[in-house]
């Protein structure tokens, strides 16, 4: 680019570097939900990963991917699109906006995201847990499409947003840990004048993002795990909420690790794909 001009996002840019990244750490996701389900911790990670790949083959490492991509083209699609462009809104003036207002625009975003990419995520988790069920209670989902019309035709409408609430709040989280602290990490690493606007500051800036989300989201993600892959045994978020903190505080962090080495790198890659995608393919303003 030359002059004095920028390049901008185009409004689905967010969800296809999301897309992107997901097809790098999908077993990681995986890993992380079938432990996230285990009644009683009686797995680590890397025993987890070998009973998978030892019992259903590699490949069973990418369950559920077709759901994975759907969720990133609604949920992280939707999030994106809203912040940049309230972002945007608030900062027409060619001024940064301050954090708390980016926390706030962040906020709204994951919430709306969260509800739209709700079918997907119920579909992705049920996906990725079939291969643990006897085979008398898998779904045997063929893909995305066909899982959230068979939720749709044999348990109704309403069921495709089972633990809506818990993935709008956690979408809200995960957005301002992502994209709020993201974008305030990038403009103080800018600030300091040592480094530039390029691959490096984006590595240490969404690497602080992924941190700072994982902390927030992650007892929501465990609550949201549970109510979307039961078989009915949770009447709603509290009696889910009170059946998970019987097992103790730790229970709400269960596959924590797991989790911070999915969604880390999933940050980092995201918006490594996002800035490349900005720099190549973004709209031009002088």
């Amino acid at each position: 680019m030359g002059g004095d001009s920028q390049r901008v996002s185009r409004w689905y840019f967010g969800g296809l570097a999301s897309a992107g990244a997901a097809c790098c750490t999908h077993p990681l996701d995986l890993i992380k939900v079938h432990l996230q389900t285990q009644q009683e911790v009686r797995m680590r990670m890397s025993s987890m990963a070998v009973h998978v790949v030892r019992t259903q083959g590699v490949l069973a490492l990418y369950n559920g991917l077709s759901a994975s991509l759907c969720r990133q083209l609604t949920y992280s699609l939707a999030r994106f699109a809203i912040y940049e462009r309230a972002r945007e809104f608030v900062g027409r003036d060619g001024r940064n906006p301050p954090f708390h207002t980016k926390v706030l625009i962040g906020a709204l975003g994951g919430f709306s995201g969260g509800l739209i990419g709700t079918p997907a995520d119920l579909v992705n988790v049920r996906m990725q847990n079939d291969i643990k069920l006897p085979l008398d209670q898998r779904r045997n989902y063929k893909h995305a499409i066909d899982g959230i019309y068979r939720v749709a035709k044999e348990e109704g409408i309403r069921k495709l947003f089972n633990g809506a609430t818990m993935a709008a709040s956690r979408g809200a989280l995960v957005t301002v840990g992502q994209l709020s602290c993201y974008d305030q990490a990038k403009q103080l690493v800018l600030a300091t004048g040592l480094m530039g606007d390029n691959i490096t500051t984006h590595f240490l800036a969404s690497f602080l993002a992924g941190g700072c989300a994982t902390a927030l989201c992650q007892p929501f993600d465990v609550l949201k795990t549970r109510l979307m892959n039961s078989h009915g045994e949770y009447r709603g978020v509290l009696h889910c909420f009170s059946e998970t903190a019987r097992l103790g505080p730790f229970a709400f962090y269960k596959g924590f690790v797991p989790a911070a080495i999915r969604l880390i790198p999933q940050t980092v890659l995201t918006f490594i794909f996002l800035e490349q995608l900005r720099s190549h393919f973004g709209l031009v303003l002088a």
